[in-house]
């Protein structure tokens, strides 16, 4: 396992730079983590991050966009918009959290 300094904290990531401890995560890494990929964060972001944390804590896997969309009642568009590209490996990294399955 990789250890990676990101926003001043040491953090083990995988070898595409996804954390793999989930309690090494805080809001101000999640900061850092979305400004390295140009992602300014807003209460919206904020909403699908906390949701995802949470959900990972109960699920002990990272939620699919669909999960997301049904459970948080955010719609994918607009996960689209707050996470341009991939939103669902984009939000998981943010989040501290493993790549989702399926996610190339």
């Amino acid at each position: 396992m990789t250890v990676a300094t990101i926003a001043g904290t040491p953090v083990h990531v995988d070898a595409e730079g996804f954390l793999t401890e989930y309690g090494e995560w805080s809001e101000d890494l999640g900061r850092g983590l979305a400004a390295r990929i140009g992602i300014e964060l807003s209460d919206a972001h904020w909403r699908a991050i906390r949701f995802l944390r949470e959900d990972f804590r109960a699920q002990g896997q990272t939620a699919t966009l669909r999960r997301v969309s049904t459970l948080a009642g955010i719609p994918i568009k607009e996960m689209f918009a707050l996470f341009p590209g991939k939103p669902a490996k984009k939000m998981a990294y943010v989040a501290g959290l493993p790549k989702p399955h399926g996610c190339v």
